[in-house]
């Protein structure tokens, strides 16, 4: 029986670089790294894999096939979002809500879209 998502992973031509942006901006700590891959742990369990880039990066846009962002959980919306800005985090929007669900998406340092979201009650 499946019983989640372990992980989720990101090419990178520069892996570690990018691991480290999770570690220093997102609060995610370094659990596995080997000459190809790293593993960043966000503190509640969820992993992603940014494993090393073969070729250019496609053209996307927001709506096209595929897998399009990365929704980050988070307690304090506010707290989180202004503590990010701090951080110099490249925003691609302002902060929206409506209800009970709070939202804005901003990019890692790679351009791979992230999207914080704090829900009032969450999902069934």
């Amino acid at each position: 029986m499946v019983r989640g998502l372990e992980h989720v992973a990101i090419a990178s031509p520069e892996p570690a670089k990018l691991a480290q942006w999770y570690v220093d901006t997102l609060g995610f700590v370094v659990n596995y790294q080997s000459a190809r891959t790293t593993f960043v742990k966000a503190p509640n369990g969820s992993m992603i894999e940014i494993i090393t880039a073969e070729g250019p990066r496609p053209d996307q846009t927001s709506k096209q096939p595929g897998l399009r962002h990365l929704a980050l959980d988070v307690d304090d919306f506010d707290s989180t979002y202004q503590d990010l800005r701090g951080k110099s985090v490249r925003f691609v929007d302002e902060p929206g809500g409506k209800g009970g669900v709070k939202t804005v998406f901003f990019e890692d340092p790679e351009g791979n879209l992230l999207h914080l979201i704090q829900r009032e009650t969450p999902l069934p």
